[in-house]
């Protein structure tokens, strides 16, 4: 590699590395406040929900190959429901990681994004979850889900590449509150559809049947690490 490659590269990475200013605090909780807009209403959280599906089959998928396990391929529903299939091992601890990661996975991803915030790497968010979302694009095994991943992925290229300063930094913040926000909501429709009898097959109850461990508990855990996500991501956020 000649040297003004090699210095072209390390100016594409320090820029993406760098740090970029925070943004004003109207801007923060503009960014909230539509995060909130778009997670509560019964009608909009059907559209945005699809989001949410990506960070939860992702999460299954990315812990099913660091845990050694053969990913298959995921798909993506127009119901907002998902499927993640790997092979392996059918019981251990790779197949409980990995059943446990779905739930986890957006106000984890919501919790490390608030972190990228928190330091000033704004562009370092939207590459990285550019490159997350070309990596599961490559496993999508349906029409629908490969559509709804090619959009998501266009709009951070687009945002990235395109947009100035303000404008990334809007969109960073109402995306990561939106993943920690959007991540609380779940555990509580599952915890809602299984007191009504019905989401037998959900990860709680794969997990209680792999530890035998109540699927409450592990209802539980998904209630623990959301809202625990959610407080500390948004306190570094607010800059708290």
């Amino acid at each position: 590699m000649d040297s003004t490659a090699s210095a072209s590269l390390a100016s594409l990475w320090d820029e993406v590395s760098g740090t970029q200013p925070d943004p004003d605090l109207w801007v923060v909780i503009a960014t909230l406040a539509a995060a909130l807009v778009v997670v509560t209403p019964h009608g909009l959280w059907r559209l945005s929900r699809n989001a949410i599906t990506i960070a939860h089959e992702g999460g299954h998928g990315l812990v099913a190959l660091l845990t050694g396990r053969t990913l298959t391929g995921i798909r993506l529903h127009s119901d907002t429901s998902g499927l993640t299939v790997s092979r392996g091992k059918p019981t251990g601890i790779g197949m409980i990681l990995t059943a446990a990661a779905g739930y986890t996975a957006p106000p984890l991803l919501g919790l490390g994004g608030a972190a990228l915030l928190g330091t000033g790497r704004i562009t370092l968010l939207l590459w990285l979850a550019t490159l997350l979302l070309v990596a599961m694009l490559v496993m999508i095994r349906n029409a629908y889900g490969a559509l709804t991943v090619l959009v998501t992925g266009a709009t951070f290229v687009l945002v990235s590449w395109v947009a100035g300063p303000q404008v990334q930094a809007a969109f960073a913040y109402a995306v990561v509150w939106f993943l920690l926000l959007g991540g609380v909501r779940p555990a509580f429709e599952l915890q809602a559809k299984r007191a009504r009898g019905g989401a037998g097959d959900s990860d709680a109850d794969q997990l209680s049947r792999l530890t035998h461990v109540p699927a409450g508990l592990w209802l539980f855990l998904f209630h623990a690490v959301s809202l625990c996500a959610l407080l500390g991501g948004g306190r570094w956020l607010l800059g708290l």
